[in-house]
């Protein structure tokens, strides 16, 4: 799904490439900015999402309690 989302970005970043090549004017420079930011925008939005996780591993901390050692005997 992260694949797809991103393939669909980059897709609308070339879209934005040819625009900003057939327009004029500030169309063109708005197509330039958009096709500079979708890199960014879309890795961060192929990233986001909920992922389901299997299973989460166990952590079983009640033996890991370490004594405290007092100061040395005189």
């Amino acid at each position: 799904m992260r694949t797809r989302r991103y393939l669909i970005s980059m897709g609308i970043r070339t879209v934005c490439f040819v625009l900003a090549v057939v327009t004029s004017g500030w169309l063109r420079w708005l197509m330039i900015g958009a096709a500079v930011a979708l890199p960014y925008l879309s890795v961060v939005f192929a990233n986001s999402g909920r992922e389901r996780v299997e299973s989460m591993p166990v952590a079983n901390l009640a033996d890991d309690r370490r004594a405290v050692e007092g100061p040395p005997n005189p």
